[in-house]
């Protein structure tokens, strides 16, 4: 293999950067020729292709965001697009390509394998929602980001006696919501894998955590359990204690990563390459037990990733 691209798809996670520098140097590092796709699958459809060398990456491992940048891609979705993708490869000798992003991006890889041009997918999301791995790249800073805000908004919570119900992003899964809330000493947490009683699990709580001499709250919802407006109203009416909603938004996406997934996507990144060079194709590289791992993508795709119900058990044991 001769000439391999790299992309980043669907949301951006921090920690993208430090894969593309992996993907980039550990392929010059093994004697191909590497070009980034600007624009995810995007850019593969309108040839928004550049040649990448040691020093493209340079300077990026701490940076946010993509350097490649990213979108959506509903036209890549179709035949038609997906062809416009392949033929840009083959124009420019594209032997394959490592795709850094979650299961929609995955699709695309896989749709992209079955054609014809071997693909890798590296699992970058906040939202910890691949199946096949139990940490995803960007996680770790998206739950230190939610922490540090959170914590500034501790210290108005207390000095007016308030709750805060904080909105985290998560639109189908509450992992970044379960690990935030327990490294902040939320009082609750909702996530939308488990339905929630309004009065057992929110009122009452604040109640009994009152009564011990606590007068502020912090409840965290996932983005899925949504309307924090509305829920911070019925808990000031409840329980009569004045009650703030915030969406922290898209500023969980961003910020610099933090060592852990600076090391996570280097070693992911590396790891994918090689699986390149040894011929392999529609693979997904995963952690599993602390040792990083493949998968067929299929069979990720298909794989289910149970909530981790002890974690959420012990959070709301020690939240009281």
């Amino acid at each position: 293999m001769k000439k391999i691209a790299v992309l980043t798809s669907g949301g951006d996670a921090p920690g993208m950067n430090a894969a593309v520098r992996a993907v980039v140097r550990t392929a010059i590092n093994q004697g191909m020729e590497v070009f980034g796709v600007v624009r995810g699958y995007n850019g593969l459809i309108r040839d928004e292709l550049i040649p990448m060398n040691l020093r493209s990456v340079s300077d990026t491992i701490h940076r946010g965001g993509t350097v490649l940048y990213t979108a959506r891609s509903p036209e890549f979705c179709t035949e038609e697009g997906m062809q416009k993708a392949i033929d840009t490869c083959h124009r420019h000798g594209i032997e394959g390509v490592v795709v850094i992003g979650g299961d929609g991006s995955f699709r695309g890889a896989r749709d992209l394998s079955a054609r014809g041009i071997p693909c890798i997918g590296l699992p970058g999301t906040i939202d910890n929602d691949i199946s096949c791995c139990e940490t995803t790249i960007g996680y770790d800073t998206a739950t230190n980001t939610v922490v540090d805000m959170v914590d500034k908004l501790r210290d108005t919570s207390q000095s007016h006696d308030r709750c805060s119900v904080v909105e985290v992003m998560g639109r189908h899964a509450g992992w970044l919501a379960m690990s935030a809330g327990i490294a902040v000493g939320a009082t609750s947490i909702l996530v939308p894998e488990i339905p929630y009683d309004f009065e057992a699990d929110i009122v009452n709580r604040m109640k009994a955590t009152a009564g011990t001499g606590k007068h502020h709250f912090i409840i965290i919802v996932a983005e899925g359990v949504g309307h924090v407006e509305e829920l911070a109203k019925k808990i000031e009416e409840a329980t009569g204690v004045e009650s703030r909603a915030t969406i922290l938004g898209h500023v969980q996406r961003g910020g610099s990563p933090t060592a852990r997934d600076r090391i996570l996507a280097s070693h992911m990144a590396n790891y994918g390459v090689h699986l390149l060079l040894q011929g392999k194709s529609n693979r997904v590289v995963a952690l599993q037990n602390n040792q990083i791992c493949d998968f067929d993508i299929t069979e990720a795709l298909n794989m289910k990733k149970p909530f981790d119900m002890d974690m959420y058990r012990m959070a709301n044991e020690i939240s009281i």
